[in-house]
């Protein structure tokens, strides 16, 4: 009988073991990828992040790189959101994440990193992802994949990315899940809201994504009126003569694909008078590190094609500290972080943005059909943006003919104007009044009101 007692405790020691051994596992599968400081980083307040890989498709070796901030408070109530950059080709860690929204910021020079007090992780955990792949951190081990980019590998790979991150972080799984993004963020914000809402009706219980909603900034939308709206922007805002204006409008039809070799040459003309301004924040002062030239660069033959993506803001030089940061071996040793064959970090990769493949005219089509689904959807405009300009996002807006619900009025923030709000069914539509392409860098505190309002479901102060 002792023989046999001893031999179930041995069992029993046993499998007490290997559940340890798997709770282990299943637990450290986030906590591996745990930041416990970064260089330069301040010592308080105390913020719980997270960084590292996840495969997006094993049989290629392709993996996309995330931070992830916990929430300041509440992290287990408040909810999930994942911001993404434009471009196509720029960083959500050199953009929304140390220049916009994170809870850390670049200081000048690179040499460290600085406390941001209006960080959107008081209002929800912040999810950055470095995509499509081959920005940033991010990497593939098949070449061909780069030449392949476009919309739809973008969406794919991003929900694969959530899919796989939640398995890894299943504690937000059940939290409201909310998509945020700017610029060129304007397609793949939607188009990879409309993939999971597809797939949440047809996949199990393990893939589900509890997506509420999505807010874009200076969205790229349509094609025409984007484009239209930047060429009437540039007129009315003093930038290009009545000359050039008229000359555009009467040699391009923007409703078109691809622009004539005329109308090219037009959009170029307007273009060249940006150069020695910032397309992406008009009042501002324009970046004059290490250049000697524009901020716009030369030889843009094709504008549409090349979709240009230069930084903006009041101090258009961040882009330039954020990679000396992240080019640093301590700080990527710290951030979980590999560069594939010694590469350089860029806060945008020229080579995607010359070679991504633009093949979706429009996603307003996505907007009708999200809006009809009962997704909570927002469109923000910081009103000096002459890239994304408010004009052409409000003929976006216009065009999807939405019933009314409130009329176009002023919002305050601090006793002054913030800017303005219309609210459609099942749209809402704001401005922020002097603030450009980045509109959380130009109005940090107007722009942590404005997520405030959208996760919180509280109004906008109508009010001063």
């Amino acid at each position: 009988m002792s023989i046999i007692l001893c031999l179930l405790s041995l069992c029993f020691c046993l499998l007490a073991i290997t559940f340890i051994k798997a709770s282990e596992i299943k637990v450290g599968s986030h906590e591996l990828d745990r930041v416990t400081t970064l260089p330069g980083q301040p010592s308080s307040p105390s913020i719980s992040q997270f960084s590292g890989y996840i495969t997006v498709n094993e049989a290629h070796g392709r993996a996309l790189f995330y931070w992830f901030f916990e929430a300041q408070s509440e992290p287990s109530k408040k909810p999930l959101l994942l911001w993404l950059n434009g471009g196509p080709g720029c960083s959500s860690i050199g953009y929304g994440a140390v220049v916009e929204i994170g809870p850390l910021t670049v200081s000048k020079n690179g040499e460290g990193l600085q406390f941001n007090p209006y960080s959107w992780n008081q209002e929800a955990n912040l999810l950055f992802v470095e995509s499509p792949v081959g920005v940033g951190f991010s990497y593939t081990n098949t070449s061909s994949d780069l030449t392949i980019l476009e919309d739809g590998f973008v969406a794919e790979d991003a929900y694969n990315f959530l899919v796989n991150w939640l398995q890894k972080f299943p504690q937000f799984k059940s939290l409201d899940f909310f998509i945020s993004g700017e610029s060129y963020a304007g397609h793949y914000v939607p188009q990879l809201a409309e993939l999971i809402f597809d797939r949440n009706k047809n996949r199990s219980k393990d893939s589900f994504i509890n997506l509420k909603g999505f807010i874009v900034g200076n969205p790229e939308t349509e094609n025409y009126y984007d484009s239209k709206g930047l060429l009437e922007y540039a007129w009315s805002h003093a930038v290009i003569s009545d000359q050039e204006y008229e000359k555009a409008k009467n040699v391009c039809d923007f409703k078109q694909f691809n622009w004539s070799d005329e109308c090219n040459e037009a959009v170029n003309l307007v273009f060249r008078d940006y150069r020695e301004i910032d397309i992406y924040n008009i009042y501002a002062p324009a970046c004059r590190l290490n250049s000697t030239s524009s901020t716009v660069p030369e030889g843009i033959h094709n504008y549409r094609l090349r979709r240009m993506r230069l930084f903006g803001g009041y101090d258009p030089c961040y882009s330039t500290y954020a990679e000396e940061y992240f080019n640093r071996i301590d700080v990527q040793s710290s951030f979980h972080a590999n560069l594939k064959g010694g590469n350089t970090w860029k806060t945008c990769s020229n080579s995607i943005l010359n070679t991504y493949n633009f093949t979706v005219f429009s996603v307003l089509p996505i907007y009708t059909k999200l809006i009809k689904g009962g997704l909570k959807v927002w469109i923000y405009s910081g009103d000096t943006d002459g890239r994304i300009p408010v004009i052409g996002t409000r003929y976006c807006v216009e065009a999807l003919g939405l019933p009314l619900k409130s009329s176009w009025r002023t919002w305050y923030h601090n006793n002054q104007v913030g800017g303005r709000i219309v609210e459609y069914e099942g749209l809402t539509y704001v401005t922020v009044r002097g603030a450009g392409h980045l509109v959380p860098l130009n109005k940090p505190s107007e722009a942590l009101s404005l997520i405030h309002s959208f996760l919180s479901g509280q109004n906008l102060p109508p009010h001063p």
